[in-house]
């Protein structure tokens, strides 16, 4: 697996709110999920009800290849920074859900007043778009599976 470039690992510790996107029988869908970032295991780690419809779609749906987004906002061409992502959706277990319960809890104190429904992102791959650098400039990252380094 590739290192992560620390640019891009800042990113998503600067930020704590992640787009998820799914699809299920050619109909895509999103929602808007806080995130927890694991950086030893690179997971994110939200909570969704089992019941909403972008959990549906993928259980239901048999498909667990997801994308999600990381935005900056702002309207000055020059800092506009964005992360996209690739990966793969599952329900953590065990010692892993012990370990996404603490850096959910950690992240935001306030969920252990709420029924938590963990879930994992698995990044296959990561590109950071950072104007900063240069209009356009963009850092990927790729985890080395094959059926992981989309696009």
């Amino acid at each position: 697996m590739e290192t992560i470039d620390p640019r891009i690992l800042r990113f998503i510790s600067q930020h704590h709110v992640l787009t998820l996107a799914v699809a299920r029988d050619n109909t895509p869908y999103c929602a808007h999920c806080y995130y927890a970032y694991i950086r030893e295991k690179n997971l994110f780690i939200f909570t969704s009800d089992p019941d909403t419809r972008h959990i549906r779609d993928v259980v239901e749906g048999g498909n667990d290849r997801v994308t999600a987004g990381i935005a900056l906002e702002t309207k000055i061409v020059g800092k506009i920074r964005g992360l996209q992502v690739t990966g793969r959706l599952f329900l953590p277990k065990g010692d892993g859900m012990k370990e996404a319960r603490k850096a959910y809890l950690s992240r935001f104190p306030f969920a252990a007043l709420m029924s938590l429904h963990l879930w994992a992102l698995e990044p296959g791959f990561m590109k950071l778009t950072d104007n900063r650098l240069g209009f356009g400039a963009k850092l990927t990252w790729r985890s080395g599976n094959e059926h992981e380094n989309t696009p």
